[in-house]
């Protein structure tokens, strides 16, 4: 029984790539028009080069609008309607729902940007992931709290897996290193209330591990505007900050907030040449890690494509065979402990900030 991939190359109109993007709120739709953008971009340039075995690509796109109960019947009409593989997704509880699906059905899935460890239940051949593990990308974010000299650190949260698992990580992180990790859970408290809890904490930094506008904006606010509070350092290390949307909520008020990035201090030529003509389609200054991601999704896909078939029984699949050049580095697939998925190990990790200087420019602060 041939695979997606193996039966992609049989020949037909085109070859279908699935494409889960959250193009609707609650999804974060700013990230979600980035990561589609990188996504087309790529498959217009495969195909004007001559497109894949099989055909040209096709994007089949379908919100996930961030709902996993969404983004698994997604996965069922795109795997009925004959997909060669899955790509996308940035919310991570709904990509976990996606993988796990696509995994069930035997459709190979790529995921461009979430990052939570666990993506499905059991190790599989079948899924591999672009961005580094949660595990990986907030140690490097605890690491530079501790470089800046953060031992009391604070997060206000709201209920979810990604941010439980986000905490877990800097506590683990930073306590053996003498430091500590406090919650302030916002689904009890005002903006307000959690700025006269920290007035009276000690916390020298406090973390926004909470959704974007709706909540983490006013809460940014309503720090940045408190006397009490001129010398806490705030940071988002779910990367918040790094879309122009933040920017137009809070002006001044969104600068200075330490967040992750997947990106090289210096783009290489690919890079650079992508990131022009991202610039171009999205018409904004620069184009968010996230394009980057969607960008390099499809150039992986395009590879493992042209090379179908080729490996060996008891490899990991097409996944083995990967040795891409992206945009942000030379992309290969491995087994990582603790990761159940082909994990890229590992994309570029960066903690920057806006300048408040200079709001549209963005100052690397640590790299990791």
């Amino acid at each position: 029984m041939n695979t997606p991939f193996e039966a992609a190359r049989a020949g037909g109109p085109s070859v279908r790539i699935g494409a889960l993007v959250p193009l609707t709120r609650p999804g974060w739709v700013e990230a979600g028009r980035h990561l589609l953008a990188g996504l087309e971009l790529a498959v217009d340039e495969v195909n004007g080069s001559g497109g894949v075995p099989g055909g040209p690509l096709e994007l089949v796109v379908r919100d996930t609008a961030a709902d996993p109960s969404k983004a698994a019947a997604a996965v069922e009409e795109l795997a009925g309607l004959g997909v060669a593989a899955l790509a996308g997704e940035y919310h991570s509880v709904v990509a976990r729902a996606a993988a796990s699906r696509a995994d069930a059905l035997g459709v190979p899935y790529l995921c461009s940007s979430a990052v939570l460890d666990t993506l499905t239940e059991r190790p599989t051949d079948r899924v591999a992931r672009l961005a580094p593990a949660q595990s990986h990308g907030w140690r490097v974010y605890g690491d530079f709290l501790l470089g800046a000299g953060h031992r009391r650190v604070a997060v206000a949260t709201q209920p979810s897996v990604y941010w439980a698992s986000g905490t877990r990580l800097l506590r683990d992180h930073l306590a053996p290193r003498g430091g500590t990790v406090t919650e302030f859970d916002m689904s009890a408290l005002s903006p307000a209330a959690l700025c006269d809890a920290l007035a009276d904490h000690g916390a020298t930094a406090l973390l926004l591990l909470l959704g974007h506008p709706d909540t983490a904006v006013p809460v940014a606010r309503a720090l940045r505007r408190d006397p009490r509070l001129s010398g806490l350092t705030i940071g988002a290390p779910a990367g918040q900050p790094e879309f122009a949307e933040w920017a137009a909520a809070l002006g001044a008020d969104g600068c200075g907030i330490p967040f992750l990035r997947y990106l090289p201090e210096r783009l290489g030529p690919l890079g650079a040449r992508v990131e022009a003509a991202l610039r171009a389609r999205l018409d904004e200054t620069p184009p968010s890690f996230v394009a980057f991601e969607g960008y390099d999704t499809i150039a992986v896909l395009a590879d493992v494509l042209r090379g179908a078939g080729t490996e060996p029984a008891g490899t990991a699949g097409p996944w083995a065979r990967v040795d891409v050049e992206g945009t942000r580095g030379r992309i290969r697939f491995t087994r990582t402990p603790g990761i159940g998925v082909l994990q890229w190990a590992w994309p570029p990790v960066q903690v920057v900030d806006r300048d408040p200087a200079r709001p549209d420019r963005f100052r690397v602060l640590h790299t990791g």
